[in-house]
């Protein structure tokens, strides 16, 4: 480990930065010198960092469940959810809006299972929240349970994976086959083997068709590269390298053509045959498509109107309502008009609102959802966070990151044809005019002023063309560093050192081109020592500029945002940067915004670099005679080139080091799953009761009160006092009325004799045929339920009479 002499830090410090915040931002660079090559490992999410119990250690024997598949296996596993519900608070008007309400269902490996319903439905909600991806906000509120192969939501991270999202997000000037090749050598480090690697990529490309494109480039809005249905694929096999147990595809046929369409279904279709977990979600698709769905799951304004297997079985339990799927017409269309509401007349919209809400209600007395929760313990969540972390340890190291980054930024910088010649033109044609109207400058006094406002120029427009090219381009890259890093990939160091280095070639070339037309046009101080200076003052500034286009990048959510905060942020360094005001004139509480002014630095080195040891034409007395003292005039007389090179090397990396930060703040948050509501699960009560044809018998936890329906007439029953349970007689419904704190009361149902409990607990039963009473013994544990006539009430039938009462 290195170690750093802390006297001799502050010394260098205080020699470079000079005072002030010269120092600041020497101090802000040295620090993100020592934080880009210490290398820190991937950090663990906030919900690993739990407080080990007195006596628990945590490296200690730690179960850590199962192992994770090596490459090319998959880990069958089995999603389950139930109750999941999502709301949304609208600040202004105080009202809720319910994106999702008391959602269950299942996933089971080796089905392809589609969410499908009409927009706004919430199936990208109900996807995002099974794949952990929900973006967090403090007006949302969720809650449920999800569990996977029978464990809790947090033992998801013991296994693989991965989301397929609408957009298709490739670095564009990379080929097919050289981004799986680099996904595969920053994901699949235990593979050492180039020939194993390559055999992996190249099974990975004819298993989804992709053989055809591989040396094609991916290819963007600007540059022709492959067709949609090709990218949709590409994404998938990004996915795939890790070898995922489960794959959520965010409908995945948008923007295809029918064909392209069904065959990105069809890739669906083999993965799930393969042995994985596939979720989809899906707007319309064609018959040809649906045909290839195993599971369907039907939603409407975040209700579940149908659960279950597709093809015709969903046909068949929408005909017992009277909705009959008419010949030779597509199931899924008939679905979607079915569950969809007509806005074209007033009574159309409560004709099919009326409609949803009574199927909404029947699936909900039809399905059999099964509540349960397992306890979280924190021996098995420390098992998690040692697996996580096992996981990290296995990636590769900070200098393999840094070399496979940097051949990537180079490859993607280097080949981007289209904003090189733009930008190469705009340098000749910007050039090419300033000299024009600069042309071939004398040594008279009217000069001087000239000089002053071409050097001005000059360093406006360098930085405003390199802070407009990255900020037009890093918002878009920063969502795929986003993702990749989610995954795990690589950290957030050596990509932005990778991207530095990368870009200064290309950087460079530019601002040496406009040096090169201009200076000789306008005759600027006509020595080589005094051109190298110039080029090499308006190439760091460019490369400043390119700097804070980057932390704007990253400050903003969109490329809009950023091209219209960039230009406004540059616009102050222009007003400081000491052609408009002196610094010395400046008022005290801006005297710092000079010495952060990329612009006033940049202006500051090339007038020094132009007006040293020149000689002026005089006339009168008071004329300028040397370019000193025109320095003097602008403040700038007991600077030099060397500190004007030091000052923005510091601003370029303290906009580093920023873009870091902002990074590391502003990477994305997850909504946080909650349990339901206590009203709804609460582990005091064990009830078990008994499916009335099997007598199957399901695990309960909850809390009492409980009401039953009779199947019949559906009555309700009402408790009454501090804990009641009464129960109906089906033929003649006539009702007991309990005494005492707690008591429960059954009747007969033929003979209706009753019981009279005595004391403040008893329960008391008879036996519908033999008439024999059984004695409870100890405290209300248990019920149970096994008449053949009544069946048992599931949760959401039975809360709201809990809390309303009865009427």
């Amino acid at each position: 480990m290195v170690k750093f002499d802390r006297k001799r830090v502050g010394q260098t410090v205080k020699s470079l930065g000079g005072n002030g915040v010269g120092q600041v931002l020497v101090a802000v660079a040295a620090a993100l010198l020592v934080r880009l090559f210490s290398g820190p490992e991937p950090a663990l999410p906030p919900d690993y960092d739990i407080e080990l119990e007195d006596g628990e250690k945590e490296d200690g024997d730690i179960d850590f469940g199962e192992e994770a598949p090596p490459s090319g296996k998959v880990t069958p596993v089995k999603i389950r959810w139930c109750n999941i519900s999502c709301s949304l608070s609208d600040k202004s008007s105080k009202s809720v809006r319910w994106l999702l309400k008391n959602v269950s269902g299942e996933a089971k490996p080796g089905r392809l299972l589609a969410i499908m319903g009409p927009s706004g439905s919430g199936k990208t909600t109900l996807l995002n929240i099974l794949a952990g991806q929900l973006a967090a906000s403090p007006w949302l509120h969720l809650s449920g349970i999800i569990d996977f192969n029978g464990k809790a939501d947090s033992n998801k991270r013991a296994y693989r994976l991965a989301y397929v999202r609408q957009e298709d997000l490739f670095f564009s000037q990379l080929t097919v086959r050289e981004t799986l090749k680099l996904a595969a050598e920053l994901q699949l480090t235990e593979m050492s083997s180039v020939e194993e690697r390559e055999e992996y990529v190249n099974n990975l490309l004819l298993k989804l068709g992709l053989v055809n494109c591989a040396e094609s480039c991916v290819g963007d809005a600007r540059v022709r590269g492959i067709s949609g249905g090709e990218k949709k694929r590409l994404s998938l096999a990004c996915e795939l390298i890790a070898s995922p147990s489960v794959i959520f595809a965010d409908e995945p046929t948008t923007g295809l053509d029918a064909f392209q369409a069904e065959k990105v279904v069809e890739t669906l279709q083999q993965l799930a045959k393969d042995g994985h977990t596939v979720i989809c979600s899906i707007h319309q698709p064609r018959g040809s498509v649906y045909s290839k769905f195993d599971d369907i799951i039907l939603l409407t304004e975040g209700a579940l109107v149908y659960a279950g297997p597709a093809h015709e079985e969903p046909l068949d339990y929408f005909s017992k309502f009277g909705y009959n799927c008419p010949d030779h017409v597509n199931p899924a269309e008939f679905l979607a008009d079915l569950i969809s509401i007509d806005y074209s007349s007033a009574d159309s919209v409560y004709s099919s609102q009326k409609r949803i809400c009574s199927l909404v209600e029947s699936f909900s007395r039809y399905s059999s959802t099964i509540l349960y929760a397992n306890p979280i313990e924190k021996r098995q969540v420390l098992a998690d966070k040692e697996f996580r972390k096992s996981k990290l340890l296995k990636k590769g190291g900070w200098w393999k990151e840094f070399c496979l980054l940097l051949k990537r930024a180079w490859m993607q910088a280097s080949r981007d044809g289209p904003t090189n010649k733009v930008r190469a033109r705009m340098s000749i044609a910007s050039a090419i005019i300033f000299g024009s109207v600069f042309w071939r400058m004398g040594r008279s006094q009217t000069s001087i002023q000239d000089r002053m406002g071409l050097l001005q120029v000059a360093a406006i427009n360098t930085a405003m063309a390199a802070l407009t090219k990255t900020v037009g381009v890093f918002p878009k890259e920063r969502a795929i560093v986003d993702r990749e890093r989610a995954k795990g990939s690589y950290t957030l160091g050596p990509y932005l050192l990778s991207k530095l280095l990368a870009e200064i070639p290309i950087g460079a070339a530019f601002p040496l081109v406009f040096g090169a037309i201009l200076y000789p046009m306008a005759r600027l101080h006509p020595t080589a020592s005094r051109f190298g200076k110039f080029c090499s003052i308006v190439t760091v500034e460019s490369f400043a500029a390119s700097a804070m286009g980057l932390t704007v990048g990253a400050m903003v959510p969109s490329t809009e945002a950023a091209m219209a905060v960039g230009p406004s942020l540059m616009t102050v360094f222009i007003v400081f940067g000491g052609y408009y005001v002196n610094a010395d004139n400046t008022p005290i509480i801006f005297r710092w915004i000079p010495s952060v002014s990329l612009i006033r630095w940049a202006f500051q080195g090339l007038c020094i670099n132009e007006f040293k040891g020149l000689q002026f034409d005089c006339q009168h007395s008071f004329d300028i005679q040397t370019g000193e003292q025109a320095l003097e005039r602008l403040s700038f007389g007991r600077s030099r080139i060397r500190d004007t090179l030091i000052a923005q090397s510091r601003i370029l990396l303290f906009w580093y080091y920023t873009t870091y930060l902002l990074l590391e703040k502003n990477k994305p948050k997850y909504q946080e799953l909650e349990p339901p509501p206590p009203d709804e699960i609460q582990p005091n009560l064990l009830i078990e009761t008994f499916d009335n044809d099997n007598l199957h018998k399901t695990q309960r936890e909850g809390d009492l009160p409980i009401e039953t329906f009779d199947n019949d007439y559906l009555d309700k029953t009402q408790p009454e006092g501090d804990l009641q349970l009464e129960t109906f007689d089906n033929e003649n419904l006539d009702k007991t009325q309990p005494e005492g704190d707690l008591q429960l009361e059954t009747f007969n149902n033929e003979n209706l004799d009753k019981t009279q409990p005595e004391g403040d607990l008893q329960i008391k039963s008879f036996d519908n045929d033999n008439m024999e009473k059984p004695q409870p013994e100890g405290p209300l544990d248990q019920v149970e339920s096994k008449d053949d006539d009544i069946e048992t009430p599931q949760i959401y039938q039975i809360r709201p009479f809990i809390l309303e009462g009865a009427k």
